[in-house]
């Protein structure tokens, strides 16, 4: 094993163009959590090549010439001759142990309870984000968006070759019960549906136990592939499901609907910006900390609209609302309306307003 980590200390690490992320590694030990392709290789390869070339140790734990119990044994004392501040593992499992070191990063999926780590979550670009892979910002931007998600290496990927490339890293990456869960739940994004329901479906094309099932549910949410919505004050209530990235409803189904996947993508934004929200009958988003209620109309007709809210007047009076937003893909105005100040936005002003 001395014979390979002198080859990994000794190669040149490289990232092609680096784009800045809204998290940052500083000169602390972090544990980075994120779904495959959200960048997570990449952020911590920058941060290794701000440092002097001799003072770090990158390691890939997928790499197969490795062997585990060896390597454990000869890393301590290899870091300590060659005076190693800052050691990674990307791709992190829990069968490597952790030597003795002033800055320790590992990259994974899963988040791993480890006190000496502080967490960083790094989810696919935001749109905010997204924006800095454009060549141009113009009305094209936001569409674009749409059609590729927030996964960086896909604006590598031929349009032709995007859905393969997509099904074939997911493939690789999850294991077939949770693929064919994602697959499921991509069918029913930002529908309420519940595990229980996921079971009746799945068990009826394999064969599988309900424990096994509610697992695999449990790793696709912990890993961030997937992510839950409550009913305000309903904890036990069934949630909402979304999807950890839109691009992945077009590569797991053929079913079209537009207004779900705009739906997806303003839940994603709202769950980047840590924004406490549920979601209520009639009610796409309520944000209780401000008083508003969000709703997905990508393609805005005022008169469905003053129907829509006539039939959620009381919950705006129980509740004291006093701002409705309604997020568009293009529409912009304010609407005189005697119970709060309803406005208008389009989805890009939206996300940039703030």
């Amino acid at each position: 094993m001395e014979i390979l980590l002198e080859e990994l200390y000794k190669t040149d690490l490289y990232v092609e163009k680096f784009i800045d992320r809204k998290i940052n590694i500083d000169d602390k030990s972090y544990q980075i959590n994120g779904i495959t392709k959200s960048g997570k290789t990449k952020l911590v390869k920058n941060h290794l090549l701000s440092l002097k070339k001799n003072s770090y140790l990158y390691i890939n734990c997928n790499d197969i010439r490795i062997d585990i119990d060896k390597l454990n044994a000869v890393l301590p004392n290899y870091c300590n001759a060659n005076k190693i501040d800052t050691l990674v593992f990307d791709n992190y499992t829990t069968a490597f142990k952790f030597p003795n070191v002033t800055q320790l990063l590992i990259t994974s999926e899963t988040h791993y309870k480890i006190d000496k780590l502080d967490t960083l979550t790094l989810y696919p670009l935001d749109y905010e984000e997204f924006l800095a892979y454009e060549h141009k910002f113009d009305s094209s931007a936001l569409n674009h968006f749409v059609q590729l998600g927030g996964l960086a290496s896909m604006h590598k990927i031929n349009a032709d070759e995007r859905i393969l490339y997509l099904q074939n890293i997911l493939r690789f990456t999850l294991n077939e019960i949770e693929f064919d869960l994602l697959l499921l739940c991509s069918k029913f994004m930002s529908q309420k549906i519940s595990a229980f329901t996921l079971y009746e479906r799945l068990k009826t094309i394999r064969k599988i136990s309900k424990d096994k099932l509610y697992a695999s549910f449990e790793a696709l949410k912990d890993k961030n592939y997937i992510h839950l919505l409550s009913k305000y004050n309903h904890p036990r209530a069934i949630k909402k499901v979304y999807l950890c990235d839109t691009s992945i409803k077009g590569a797991l189904s053929i079913e079209k609907n537009f207004g779900r996947l705009f739906e997806n993508m303003v839940f994603l934004e709202l769950l980047k910006s840590a924004t406490e929200c549920y979601y209520e009958e009639g009610i796409d988003f309520y944000l209780p900390q401000n008083d508003e209620i969000i709703l997905c109309k990508p393609f805005m007709d005022e008169r469905l609209l003053f129907k829509k809210l006539e039939s959620i007047e009381a919950f705006i009076f129980s509740y004291g609302i006093t701002q409705i937003t309604v997020v568009t893909m293009n529409k912009e105005s304010t609407i005189s309306h005697p119970i709060a100040k309803v406005d208008i936005i389009p989805f890009d002003i939206w996300v940039l307003g703030d």
